[in-house]
């Protein structure tokens, strides 16, 4: 599975289109605020919402974007991941 950036519905994508594991975001000027991640109950355990953060925080970095973590999955990940903390606004 690859994750796919959705952006016109604004969200990082991984799984089935019908029903995927996502990161929903919100762009504002220089700034990317993550509010929410989703998981499927077929796809827990398999480690999708991980690999969303990191292609969602990828893609920050490269768009030179600060990150905002409304959502409490994406703040735990970095707290966990400190490659990412350069990343907070």
């Amino acid at each position: 599975m690859y994750v796919r950036h959705n952006e016109t519905a604004h969200r990082f994508e991984l799984g089935t289109e019908e029903n995927p594991a996502l990161i929903q975001y919100r762009l504002r000027e220089g700034i990317i605020d993550m509010v929410h991640t989703e998981v499927p109950a077929e796809y827990k355990g398999q480690g999708l919402a991980g690999k969303l953060a990191t292609a969602a925080l990828d893609w920050a970095r490269e768009n030179r974007r600060r990150v905002v973590p409304s959502c409490s999955f994406i703040a735990g990940y970095i707290e966990k991941h400190p490659e990412f903390r350069d990343l907070l606004a």
